[in-house]
């Protein structure tokens, strides 16, 4: 391997955190580059080209974003572009990892992606869920498990073999609030006891990026979509939302309730955090 082309790999290893495939040395790699879609200005940051988009506004120092489109600038209108550019160089390496974080997350969230049709996948409970076109079985749904064998367990909609996307999509969203629905209650009813508190309420939430909440009159609201998680993940978080009950903040006297029942939230916490869902 020519030291050109491992220099390549290694930039592409140090940007989004994950090995380099191998590459023959007649076939040299491009060079990294990543381009917000409303850039402005192009920089070259440890071998690779990062397109960021521009904003001058009042402020007193230079601010730097990276998100699902790329890298975002935001610079006092008396900055100079050279000076914009002499902070990007410096902060070059944060700025390369975190784009190249968001990128493989949108890779990974492509992966999980649902196609909509008779035979789609989705996570519940962890494990993989085979949604069948059933137009025998009218009604909300029923879940079928394999007596025996590695066979997924398969969800049978009461939809004709010719139902669109949207509504297998639909069908399916609905099923999994109500399992969502039946899981929390059943997990709350289990946890809330351990930690001596009572839930009054609960709500389903579909934030974007919220798990759970809750309030000091015994009402919990958590996010459907956490039955995609394990039920230890899931566990989490209905334990993080009654501890609340007992102490409304984040001090390591809340964590210490928390670890009272669930001592590995640590690493559940991080899973929750990592783990790719998708999108709805």
């Amino acid at each position: 391997m020519t030291g050109w082309l491992q220099f390549g790999l290694d930039l592409f290893e140090r940007a989004t955190g994950a090995p380099a495939a191998s590459a023959d040395a007649g076939q040299p790699l491009a060079p990294v580059r990543f381009a917000h879609p409303r850039a402005s200005r192009e920089v070259l940051l440890d071998g690779a080209q990062v397109a960021y988009a521009l904003r001058r506004a009042r402020r007193r120092s230079i601010g730097f974003t990276v998100g699902p489109d790329g890298l975002e600038v935001s610079a006092p209108t008396g900055v100079s572009q050279a000076q914009v550019d002499a902070a990007l160089r410096q902060k070059g390496g944060w700025i390369l990892r975190k784009l190249g974080e968001a990128r493989e997350r949108q890779r990974q969230q492509a992966v999980a992606r649902i196609d909509w049709r008779d035979g789609a996948t989705l996570p519940f409970l962890g494990e993989p869920l085979q949604v069948v076109l059933d137009p025998s079985r009218p009604g909300a749904g029923v879940l079928e498990r394999a007596a025996a064998g590695p066979d997924a367990p398969r969800l049978h909609l009461g939809l004709h073999r010719q139902a669109g996307p949207e509504q297998i999509r639909d069908a399916a969203q609905a099923w999994l609030m109500r399992e969502a629905r039946r899981i929390f209650v059943e997990r709350l009813d289990y946890f809330a006891p351990q930690l001596g508190v009572q839930w009054k309420k609960l709500g389903l939430s579909s934030a974007a990026t919220r798990w759970g909440s809750a309030r000091s009159d015994g009402s919990i609201r958590l996010n459907w979509r956490l039955v995609h998680f394990r039920l230890p993940v899931l566990d989490y978080v209905v334990v993080h939302e009654l501890s609340h009950l007992r102490v409304m903040d984040h001090s390591p006297r809340f964590w210490d309730t928390v670890r009272s029942v669930a001592p590995d939230y640590e690493v559940l916490r991080g899973q929750l955090k990592k783990q790719v869902l998708p999108p709805w």
